[in-house]
């Protein structure tokens, strides 16, 4: 599979309400489908609409990372599928990916999130059954997170030369760590980025969504963000000692866990930096980490993006 390379015009152009509302109706005008009234539920890196009149999420790449994987992020899906992952559906009978005015997107079946609120033993239960998965058919990449991580510091809207550098800097000194630890789990497919927020409470259980980091590497990093997410944000319960009780492997008592820990909190500092300035209300949540970050202060909570 292939798709044509615009992702430069993506992240140099910024996705403003307006052009964001424009490049729905192109993809929705490709499809069939009809995108008044829709609703926008999520926009970091990815923009996510469920649309009003039909059953489906439009997820359109909003930055060059994920414009480029999202082949394998379709392939991936229909990996899952074939091997009964509870994920998130593709609609097949649209080709995919859907282009217009050099945007990318994928559409997909709505998980009606109605079902009970998912908790840290149904994701330690999911990503028992990935890693339990035979290795795919297709290629998969290498778990490689400061090239997603340059990547985005590299696009990086309004970002100061020398945060700019300090950022770099961190991602060299975690690089050469990371190369140095000795892993104890099996390496094999990864999710690459499992926590709760990318669990959909369906009615017969949750289901996992967001394929773009899916790739081979250290199965103790799938279990790091909800670890993370313990220690670091201001969630209001504990979801990582259920996940951890129910995978069988608490990744905190793990020689190697500080140094995943700081991958973690550099890759939920740079996650936003390609849409800061069309996107202005989350800077305020962006300054508020990399501050703390940069001050070496772990004790300072985070907040979700809204």
């Amino acid at each position: 599979m292939s798709t044509t390379d615009t992702a430069s015009q993506t992240s140099a152009d910024g996705l403003t309400p307006a052009k964001l509302r424009a490049v729905l109706a192109g993809i929705c005008s490709q499809a069939g489908l009809d995108p008044r009234g829709a609703e926008l539920i999520k926009f970091t890196n990815n923009a996510v609409f469920r649309l009003a009149s039909d059953p489906v999420v439009v997820r359109i790449a909003g930055s060059r990372t994920v414009r480029r994987r999202i082949d394998t992020v379709i392939a991936a899906a229909r990996w899952s599928a074939e091997h009964d992952v509870p994920a998130v559906r593709l609609i097949e009978d649209v080709p995919q990916p859907v282009e217009s005015d050099g945007y990318a997107a994928t559409l997909w079946h709505l998980a009606p999130g109605n079902g009970p609120a998912a908790t840290g033993a149904d994701l330690g239960r999911i990503l028992r059954r990935i890693h339990q998965l035979p290795a795919p058919r297709f290629p998969l990449p290498q778990w490689a997170p400061f090239t997603q991580v340059r990547t985005r510091i590299a696009d990086a809207e309004d970002l100061a030369a020398p945060d700019r550098d300090w950022l770099l800097e961190q991602c060299a000194q975690a690089e050469e760590q990371l190369a140095s630890l000795s892993y104890v789990l099996p390496r094999g497919v990864i999710h690459g980025d499992p926590f709760l927020g990318n669990l959909i409470p369906a009615p017969d259980g949750p289901v996992i969504c967001d394929f773009d980091s899916l790739c081979i590497g250290p199965r103790e990093w799938d279990l790091t963000p909800v670890a993370v997410g313990r220690l670091r944000m201001d969630y209001p319960e504990d979801a990582h000692t259920p996940l951890a009780a129910e995978y069988g492997f608490d990744v905190t008592g793990w020689p190697g866990f500080d140094v995943l820990r700081r991958v973690r909190e550099l890759k939920l500092v740079t996650s936003v930096l390609p849409i800061l300035r069309s996107q202005p209300a989350i800077r305020p949540q962006w300054k508020h980490r990399f501050d703390s970050l940069r001050a070496g202060d772990t004790s300072v909570r985070w907040q979700t993006y809204r």
